[in-house]
């Protein structure tokens, strides 16, 4: 800790939340020092997004109280969360796209009067930033700022608010490596200017670079809170889900029977060219690539989202233009995005409903009606086949842990009866419990002979999971290498510009 206080900032005691049949926190108890950086640890659905929604005000406890130097307090709402200088920052950053950053910084003050006075706010936003040590144009629009710019607006933001406790939430998410040490620096600097910090993230190594203390939690528990450098990856692991390391990452080897798809030449101006693989029955074939490699860009040409300019892919045995996903489909091709929230899933609405959308026709009458019972029945069949823990199939899909979700949106293409299926980042935002989940599922998945795509820029799930592993960048294809000769090394080698020695002929 850089601050010199013995007295925690903000305590939490013995608070808990029952949803229904779901005790989300049980007895839970944490303290926050100023001029610490504190992380929180655990699986989806372990209770640390409803503690962040009892400490902003979201949702009130059942039991348990709050207190911030020493004192009592009641956070009803937003507004009392940010008068006690209570902030949450998300890794999807709020920013209005239409307004400047320096409007975007103040835009949760409060005016007395009608009148803005521009001169100041400008300058007063040019301090803020100054402080941070960020060189941003306060006049600048917010549209098409980087994800780590708009990272850095919502910390001004927490920061012209006189914030005490921010609490970072999964804030480095959608960061290249180079904006996540940036937003380290941000976070180290305001941790130095006495701030307390709740920092949530499901990458370890993060968590021990920047952290001072670790709490983990566990089925709505504390399970234990440790000093940095009394904790070890394995034990993390260990009270989170309560297994041992090596159950994690593990791929059965592939059992590959005949090819499904085959990929010639394929070409997209200014994106891609020259890709060319196979796909077989019962194998996994990971793509892997640094970010802008446009790995998303073929799998989304495959399923016809952004259709191929030139090249081949033919299926089984067959030459094929796909130039629509209906048409991918149709040929039994399925892509599962990475960005769950904004395209996956349709949050608002019910389990049932999302898994039934793609083929939403199969569950219609003659009389154009939905048939209840046989939509209700494929969701079922999910629900336990994937071990989507939910209290009910007509449960919002919002209202579920991001492993949950995930489960879902993967319920939902399967359900489309794929040949092949293209997984694109599977497990990014979810903890190391249901990341376990989903290796085992497309081991199920292979094993039962589909042809599977893996896309993923974690390094150990890619060298873990894969039976072949072709690398881009920059759209270009630097070779496909079998799982024998495929290192950390000579994928990094190959994806960084020098076509390994080992790699395909390609």
């Amino acid at each position: 800790m850089s601050a010199n206080s013995d007295k925690p900032l903000l305590e939490i005691k013995h608070i808990s939340k029952r949803f229904d049949t779901t005790q989300a926190l049980d007895d839970v108890s944490l303290d926050l020092y100023p001029g610490e950086i504190h992380a929180l640890m655990g699986e989806n659905g372990a209770g640390k997004s409803t503690l962040i929604k009892i400490m902003t005000g979201v949702y009130h406890p059942d039991e348990g109280e709050m207190l911030l130097d020493g004192k009592p307090i009641r956070v009803a709402n937003s507004v009392d969360a940010q008068a006690y200088g209570i902030a949450a920052i998300y890794q999807e950053p709020m920013v209005y796209p239409d307004l400047n950053v320096a409007e975007n910084i103040f835009i949760s003050h409060r005016s007395h009067g009608v009148i803005v006075n521009w001169r100041k706010m400008y300058q007063d936003a040019g301090e803020i930033l100054a402080k941070l040590d960020v060189k941003l144009d306060v006049r600048m629009p917010a549209r098409g700022l980087t994800l780590a710019a708009q990272q850095t607006i919502e910390i001004a933001k927490a920061i012209s608010l006189n914030v005490r406790v921010l609490i970072m939430d999964e804030p480095t998410a959608s960061l290249s490596a180079h904006e996540a040490e940036q937003l380290f620096i941000l976070t180290r600097s305001l941790r130095d200017q006495g701030v307390s910090i709740l920092y949530i993230s499901h990458r370890m190594e993060e968590v021990f670079e920047i952290a001072d203390r670790v709490t983990v939690f566990r089925d709505g528990r504390r399970i234990s809170t440790l000093p940095r450098n009394e904790i070890t990856k394995e034990k993390a692991i260990r009270d989170m889900v309560g297994r041992k390391i090596e159950d994690f990452f593990v791929k059965s080897a592939g059992q590959r029977s005949e090819l499904l798809m085959s990929v010639r030449d394929l070409n997209k101006e200014n994106v891609f060219s020259r890709i060319n693989f196979e796909v077989y029955r019962g194998e996994v074939l990971g793509f892997a690539g640094l970010v802008g490699s446009r790995r998303t860009d073929v799998g989304l040409a495959l399923f016809g989202v952004e259709p191929a300019d030139s090249g081949e892919i033919i299926l089984n045995g067959k030459a094929e233009k796909i130039r629509s996903s209906e048409q991918a489909l149709r040929m039994g091709i399925a892509y599962m995005t990475e960005d769950r929230r904004q395209i996956g899933l349709t949050m608002p609405m019910s389990i049932t409903s999302n898994i039934s959308l793609p083929m939403l026709c199969q569950y219609l009458s003659r009389f154009g009606l939905i048939q209840r019972r046989g939509e209700e029945a494929t969701a079922e069949h999910y629900r336990e086949r994937l071990s989507i823990r939910t209290p009910s199939i007509q449960h919002p899909v919002a209202m579920l842990s991001g492993g949950n979700q995930q489960k879902v949106m993967l319920s939902k293409w399967l359900n489309t009866r794929p040949q092949i299926l293209i997984l694109d980042e599977p497990t990014r935002g979810i903890d190391v419990g249901a990341k376990a989940e989903v290796h085992h599922i497309i081991n199920e998945l292979a094993a039962q002979g589909l042809g599977l795509i893996l896309i993923s820029s974690d390094m150990p799930e890619i060298l873990a999971m894969s039976d072949r592993i072709l690398v881009m960048r920059e759209g270009r294809q630097m070779g496909v290498f079998t799982r024998a000769e495929a290192t950390q090394e000579t994928i990094l080698t190959a994806a960084m510009g020098q076509r390994g020695s080992v790699a395909e002929s390609i």
